[in-house]
């Protein structure tokens, strides 16, 4: 398995693998509805990375940094309240991939990134319905609970992990 970096709207092969993995768990990423709002999100975001076993995607990560033009009411509570942070918009893992450490080391690559800048991470997860294992995930790897919000139709939890946290 290979973790690819990319800055731009990857392949159409690729980006229809990763739009239907995020529609997978739309539950807990909000639905998104075509593979071109993607692909925006993709071109706005600071980073995204995805995991490829051999030509198939089998998780990925999208990721935006402070002051950025992203609409997110998620991001937003973030950005109104720290100057400088990387921002973990979407996380999924291919449900036959689960618990091999692909999240982790999804993670580890952009711990890389928040330690050479010195950038807190910050993400929300799902309270509602609850994503326990999300939540033992981010508790396991030092992030800490910083707030919640209740929406009509969800909750979440929103975490921060410090730039000096070793895992």
């Amino acid at each position: 398995m290979k973790i690819i970096q990319i800055s731009s709207t990857p392949e159409k092969h690729i980006l229809k693998q990763i739009y239907s993995l995020n529609q997978d768990h739309a539950h807990y990423l909000t639905n998104l509805s075509a593979e071109a709002e993607l692909s925006k999100l993709i071109e706005r975001s600071y980073t995204c990375m995805y995991v490829l076993s051999d030509d198939e995607v089998v998780g990925f990560m999208i990721c935006f940094r402070e002051r950025s033009d992203h609409q997110s009411i998620n991001y937003k509570f973030f950005n109104d309240r720290e100057d400088r942070f990387i921002y973990v918009d979407r996380i999924a893992i291919k449900e036959n991939h689960g618990r091999i450490g692909l999240g982790s080391d999804l993670y580890k690559e952009l711990y890389k990134v928040s330690s050479l800048k010195k950038l807190p991470i910050c993400c929300e997860v799902y309270t509602l319905p609850l994503n326990q294992v999300s939540l033992n995930f981010h508790y396991k790897n030092g992030f800490e609970a910083v707030g919640d919000y209740d929406f009509d139709t969800y909750s979440v939890k929103y975490l921060k992990r410090q730039v000096n946290n070793k895992v």
